[in-house]
């Protein structure tokens, strides 16, 4: 696919499964993995207000920064960690080409 990154996906199982991403459609992660059938509950549709699409970064390059809707939800997790980031909120972008997210278990 032509203007597309590779994004990883571990799934809690500890598969991976690589994923094509075009960077042309405004598209976040969560709809990418939604697209794929991957086990995203995004109950919310991508607004930073449920916390069900969140994800563990494993690699990546520069991330953008997380605004105070996803750092206030994050907060208030139990799984979260240092590398927390709620997947609706990172758009896909030729930046995250080579990008690796575990997908963590509903709060």
């Amino acid at each position: 696919m032509e203007d597309a990154i590779k994004i990883t996906v571990e799934t809690p199982d500890g598969d991976r499964i690589t994923l094509e991403a075009p960077t042309d459609m405004g598209l976040s992660v969560m709809e990418v993995m939604k697209a794929n059938e991957l086990n995203v509950p995004a109950i919310c549709g991508g607004m930073a207000i449920c916390a069900t699409c969140h994800v563990e970064v494993l690699e990546s390059g520069d991330l953008p920064e997380m605004n105070d809707d996803e750092a206030f939800m994050i907060e208030s997790l139990p799984h979260a960690t240092e590398m927390s980031r709620l997947s609706c909120q990172l758009r896909i972008t030729p930046e995250l080409d080579g990008l690796v997210v575990r997908l963590m278990p509903e709060a």
